[in-house]
């Protein structure tokens, strides 16, 4: 197992923080970049959109979230830990998450619902092992349950009156309960705050 993986199989909480660029300030959407910390800032990896280029930025600019994008999760040493696809989809969204060995290991799977924001955690066989929830009244938190019981979380951060306004720079706290402790749950529900942020959050650069 990677340092990665084992520090994420033992972790309380972490910390995703997105990287602004000047570039947002101008109109253009730039490429997803987060940094993952521990609670207490130490950094232990990050994750980067990968399509780069010309067109690139152009379906980011005008597909937004729809678009078809891949997202890599690197140690602090930039070995890859993991591959975040996302197929282009016009409704319920979806992102597959495969390991080192691109081995799939589960999928983010967005439901259908009027209010709430809902979307399940699946393993590699497509059966739904957790479900997220954030209601209408807490749309900022979304709830990692199994069965009844909550087995983490995703919460989004305020991150300041211009970052809200002006830029994407969203920061999330993923908390993960001790009965969810082996570290493929745990990837997925790293990979759930990065989907929630793309999915919930990601505004367009030029409509600022």
């Amino acid at each position: 197992m990677s340092n990665f993986l084992e520090m994420l199989s033992h972790q309380k909480s972490l910390l995703i923080r997105q990287k602004f660029e000047m570039a947002e300030l101008f109109g253009f959407e730039t490429r997803n970049k987060y940094s993952i910390e521990s609670e207490d800032g130490v950094s232990i990896g990050f994750a980067a959109e990968q399509q780069k280029g010309f067109w690139g930025l152009i379906f980011r600019g005008f597909f937004g979230h729809w678009r078809r994008f891949d997202i890599f999760i690197f140690d602090s040493e930039r070995n890859k830990i993991a591959t975040l696809h996302h197929p282009f989809r016009w409704f319920f969204q979806r992102i597959e998450v495969r390991d080192q060995r691109n081995q799939l290991i589960g999928s983010l799977q967005q439901r259908f619902s009027i209010l709430s924001k809902n979307f399940d955690v699946e393993d590699a066989f497509g059966r739904a092992v957790m479900t997220v929830r954030s209601p209408v009244w807490k749309f900022w938190t979304f709830v990692f349950k199994r069965g009844p019981q909550e087995v983490g979380r995703v919460e989004k951060k305020w991150s300041g009156l211009l970052n809200e306004v002006f830029t994407d720079r969203d920061h999330f706290r993923v908390s993960f309960s001790p009965s969810v402790s082996d570290s493929n749950s745990r990837l997925l529900q790293l990979s759930a705050g990065l989907f929630v942020d793309l999915q919930y959050f990601e505004k367009r650069a030029s409509s600022n």
